[in-house]
Order: structure tokens, then sequence, then C-alpha cells
């Protein structure tokens, strides 16, 4: 074990982490609208976290995280016409007070694409192939976080996220393959789900890293401090909207019988 691992910061994370779990599987369960529901308000948080963290004006960081909740209510449950013209007014509140407004735009689609993909998910494929994204992203955050805390080693990209390590970025990978593995023992997809498991975890750790090159852009440690020992929403679900943008994107291009999805 590397000297000097601490875990101080271990149980603030179990307890936030049991109450989301808690939160998040009791919707994904119940879907449908419930689970659109949670989703357009994770949108709308995200997006104020976004804003805050490139925008002077306060009251932009409301009006643009408003918009975007409106826009994935909208790409789920309202005629595309609705869609066209709420993005065209988060676009132009893109270019309104933020002083970074490539990353605002990439932010912002990024959470419209990935919350859109796990509706998609729930309601098409079921409960079972949302789980496994779920379980596929925290098992890389899991994996990540021990076997860089207890092994060490080189880091990734010390400028932009000082604590991520190889042996964490590896070991995240290891647990993803092995949930891709039981899912596919289980019988929820054909043999492909394990490397699809290894990609959705690399999307994911990608996520976490864009994430935190915007913070550190921004000259802050949180997106906000919405969760006790995880920080803003960005910090806990950076993973979920990168690996949700992945599927997404496999999704889009014909892959899902492919992989075992249906």
């Amino acid at each position: 074990m590397k000297n000097g691992a601490d875990f101080s910061d271990l149980r603030t994370r179990i307890i936030s982490a049991l109450a989301l779990v808690f939160i998040g599987l009791a919707l994904v369960w119940v879907g449908g609208d419930a689970f659109g529901v949670l989703l357009v308000i994770a949108a709308g948080l995200l997006g104020w976290e976004t804003s805050r963290m490139h925008a002077t004006p306060v009251l932009i960081n409301y009006v643009f995280g408003l918009l975007l909740a409106a826009l994935v209510l909208s790409a789920m449950f309202l005629p595309v016409l609705w869609t066209v013209v709420l993005a065209v007014l988060l676009l132009g509140a893109v270019f309104l007070g933020h002083k970074r407004p490539l990353a605002v735009l990439l932010s912002a689609v990024a959470i419209t694409a990935g919350c859109y993909t796990l509706q998609i998910l729930r309601s098409e494929f079921g409960i079972g192939w949302t789980l496994w994204l779920l379980v596929v992203v925290v098992a890389s955050d899991v994996g990540g976080y021990f076997a860089g805390k207890m092994i060490g080693g080189p880091k990734i990209l010390p400028r932009i996220s000082p604590k991520k390590t190889w042996s964490g970025t590896v070991g995240g990978w290891v647990l993803a393959a092995l949930v891709g593995f039981i899912a596919y023992s289980a019988g929820l997809g054909g043999a492909g789900i394990v490397l699809l498991s290894v990609l959705v975890a690399v999307a994911a750790q990608i996520g976490d890293l864009l994430e935190s090159s915007m913070k550190r852009r921004s000259g802050i440690k949180d997106s906000s401090n919405l969760i006790p020992g995880h920080g803003g929403l960005w910090d806990r679900f950076d993973g979920t909207i990168g690996a949700s943008c992945a599927l997404g994107l496999v999704l889009a291009l014909g892959g899902a019988g492919a992989l075992g999805l249906v």
C-alpha cells in the first residue's frame, strides 16, 4: 500500500453516495416521467454549475440552468419546434456573459446528449441496461479511487487533475470489465458488452478529466457545494455524462445490435 494513503474523506463520500444511489435507483426503477423529471432537474443544475464556472453576472447562471433544463425537457417530451426554439435561446445565452463560450457550449451539448441518452436507454432498452451503465461508471470511479490511493504511481495529467494516476485509471478499467463480464454472464448482452464496459469507463474518465480542466481554468476546486464530500453535480456526474454521450454515439451509429444491446 502506498505510504500516507488518506481515506479521511471516505465516510462523507460514502454517506452522500448512498443518498444519491437511493434516490437515483428509486427513480430508475420507476422509470417513465419520474426518471425524465430527475434528468431535467439534473440538467438544470449541471447547466447552472457550468455557467457559474464561466460567467460573471450571477443572473446568467440561473437563466442558463433554466434554459438547459427546458431544452432537455423539450427534447424528451415536446414537439421538435420547441426544441429548436430553446436551442437557439440557449445558444444566445452561451455568448451572453460567459468568458469561455466554447467550453460552455460543449458542456451544454454533452449534458443534453447525456441526459437524452439515459432517457432513451431506460425507456427503450429497459432497467437492466440503465443499471449496467450506471454501475460501470461507479465501478470506474471506485476502481480508480482505491487503486490510485493504494498503489499510487505516475500521474496522468498532473496539471489538470493532480490526483489522477495511471494505476487508478487501469484499476477503473479492470473493475468496469468485471462488471461487463458479470452482465454478460447474467445474459444481459453479447460478449461485446465486456469491451463496451471498458470503452464506457474510458469515456467516463475522459468526462472527469474535461470537468477537471474546466475547474482548473476557472480557478475553483469544486463545481459547487451541492453534495457533501463530492462537491457539485458535475464533480459526481461528469463520468456519467461522458459515458452516456459515448453510449449515445454507439446507438446513433447503429452499434446496438452488434454489441448485444438489442
